[in-house]
């Protein structure tokens, strides 16, 4: 069998950690069976979808490398088709016209809560219940399909188990609204069908939808998809993730400062796992990926383990392919490289205290601009018994070989000279040459400033200290 997923998001809104999951595991499930994945946008909800939503939706799979092999497909464009598959279910007896009215809907429901049972629409315009009955003036019908009466609703998830509903419990659906128009479950049962999709991964807030749309599936004479539901993703304190909850859209991340590795990484473990393995690459990741990894259990968001995972997979990166993520940040935030360091060699000396491009890139300032004089800064490092030390330091710079060895054994042996600790230079340099105390290995990071560029800034801070 050759394996058919699909992501099917409704352009309503942004995609954020816990929906784009119903996107990457029906993605990597194909990648690793070598099936078709397909993107199909559900825009049938006219009034909530926009354009730009929908161009989100593309450019956030495209950032995280969820490449699609057909589509997208947009339902408003399949229109025609389900009018067609529903003007053959009127004439095969599967769905019918109902005319009750809201206020008859409304007066039903309030009765049976009444009597203590659940509210459902009790088949009133069924053909056989209405065969007398002539259809009100001037009131436009809704299209109901007609669901069997008795028996159960059986199928296995692939992340649940076993799940049995009684037809007993279910009404008659609506499939299309007075204008033709059709509703949501009914579209999906079509396209899904059409599509040929084989296995269907998505959230378990679908799970009330599916025994509905397998019996409208099985009554058009098609074999239902194996389903698999994944669990909610919470937030720290329990609330479902969403935008009232914590929940950011996915590109956000990027213009945060996270690698799509790292964001396909974490998604990955919430809700499946492969053993104990917590960091893996996107293709560790596909060629890993089963079904039978899924959990039942709802995965919780922690924005400190993401920061962590991405960190990781930054130290990772070669420093040649570090520099080519880093460089958009640093001109994002107006940092010039022309007449400065290699940028391989600033990120391979920031990425160990880095946990995001946007961090490394504000790290990285002070090796192509020179810090402002920070009077109290300078007034904590330097004192009397350094300052001349420092001055002597500032001399030694003009001839000494300008490489890190150099010139760390210059700080070291100028301290030694003076009874100093090599910590009482280290720092003040770095606050003279850094502007900051957090700096990496300060003779690493001289090397990398320069030597005119550190003499300068030595000069400048010991004139206003």
């Amino acid at each position: 069998m050759s394996i058919r997923t699909r992501f099917a998001p409704s352009p309503t809104g942004f995609l954020h950690l816990g929906n784009i999951r119903s996107a990457l595991f029906p993605w990597a499930f194909a990648r690793h069976h070598g099936g078709t994945f397909i993107l199909r946008i559900e825009d049938t909800d006219q009034e909530r979808s926009t354009r730009e939503a929908e161009q989100a939706i593309v450019d956030a799979m495209a950032w995280l490398g969820l490449d699609y092999d057909e589509g997208p497909y947009y339902q408003m464009q399949r229109i025609d088709r389900y009018r067609a598959v529903l003007q053959d279910m009127l004439a095969r007896g599967l769905a019918y016209r109902c005319y009750t009215s809201p206020a008859e809907l409304e007066a039903l429901r309030t009765e049976q809560m009444a009597r203590g049972e659940k509210p459902r629409y009790d088949g009133r315009w069924r053909p056989e219940n209405a065969a007398n009955r002539r259809p009100p003036d001037g009131v436009a019908p809704v299209y109901r399909f007609r669901n069997p009466d008795d028996g159960v609703v059986a199928w296995h998830d692939a992340v649940k188990g076993p799940i049995e509903i009684s037809n007993g419990e279910l009404d008659d659906l609506v499939i299309a609204r007075a204008d033709l128009s059709p509703t949501y479950n009914f579209c999906v049962v079509v396209d899904d069908i059409d599509m040929r999709i084989t296995h269907v991964i998505r959230g378990d807030d679908h799970v009330n939808n599916t025994p509905r749309q397998i019996n409208i599936m099985r009554a058009l004479g098609a074999i239902p998809p194996v389903y698999a539901h994944l669990p909610t993703v919470l937030t720290q304190t329990g609330e479902k993730l969403s935008k009232r909850y914590g929940a950011r859209g996915i590109l956000q991340y990027r213009d945060d400062g996270y690698l799509r590795e790292a964001v396909v990484n974490y998604l990955a473990r919430l809700g499946w796992a492969h053993g104990d393995d917590e960091v893996f690459d996107v293709d560790q990741f596909v060629a890993w990926f089963d079904l039978d990894g899924l959990t039942s259990s709802p995965g919780r968001f922690d924005p400190d383990k993401l920061k962590w995972l991405n960190h990781e997979h930054l130290k990772r990166l070669a420093p040649d392919a570090l520099a080519e993520r880093l460089a958009p940040f640093l001109a994002a935030a107006g940092i010039g490289t022309a007449s400065g360091p290699p940028v391989s060699r600033v990120a391979a000396l920031l990425r160990d205290r880095a946990p995001t491009l946007v961090d490394m890139a504000e790290a990285a300032r002070y090796f192509y601009q020179a810090p402002p004089v920070d009077r109290a800064m300078l007034a904590g490092q330097i004192g009397p018994a350094n300052r001349k030390p420092l001055d002597e330091l500032l001399g030694e710079f003009k001839d000494v070989d300008w490489n890190r060895n150099a010139i760390g054994a210059a700080i070291k042996g100028n301290a030694a000279r003076n009874g100093l600790k090599p910590a009482q230079l280290m720092m003040p340099l770095r606050a003279l040459v850094a502007g900051t105390l957090g700096t990496p290995a300060i003779d690493a990071v001289l090397e990398l400033v320069g030597r005119d560029a550190t003499r300068a800034r030595m000069t400048a801070g010991l004139m206003n200290e």
